[in-house]
């Protein structure tokens, strides 16, 4: 990949643009989301061993955290990288040399989007370690080399 070799993207967070932006942030909110989502996963497995009202209302309350926090990547993702910083090559403000560059980064992003449904509609802790390494790649765009 070459999305490490991606110059530090510059722009705002919201679409005004405000100019407000910080990209170790959002990994550090990304990587605290699957966390969290790897958590609910382990508790939710733990929970439905024995099944009674109090473990059921448990396993409620971590599904619709897994749910939360797989809808918050998909929504930074989506809304913070795509529409704000991933510019494509025609855009003067764009961080990519290449057509090829900028399609990695879609590919790349896009990985991580994909894996968050994916936690969202399982429990197997094999999806959250697959969506962290997607998004440890996709993260090399927003953090210093």
């Amino acid at each position: 990949s070459t999305l490490h070799l991606v110059l530090r993207l510059r722009g705002g967070h919201c679409q005004v643009p405000c100019g407000i932006f910080d990209d170790p942030k959002l990994v550090s909110d990304i990587m605290e989301a699957i966390a969290t989502i790897k958590k609910a996963m382990v508790q939710i497995n733990e929970l439905s061993a024995t099944m009674n009202a109090l473990n059921f209302n448990q396993m409620t309350r971590w599904v619709n955290t897994k749910e939360e926090h797989a809808s918050k990547i998909i929504s930074l993702v989506g809304e913070y990288c795509l529409c704000q910083r991933v510019k494509p090559v025609a855009d003067p403000k764009t961080p990519f040399k290449s057509e090829a560059d900028y399609i990695a980064a879609l590919q790349s992003h896009h990985m991580v989007m994909l894996g968050a449904m994916k936690c969202k509609q399982t429990v197997d802790p094999a999806n959250a370690d697959a969506l962290e390494s997607a998004a440890k790649e996709m993260s090399k765009m927003y953090m210093p080399a």
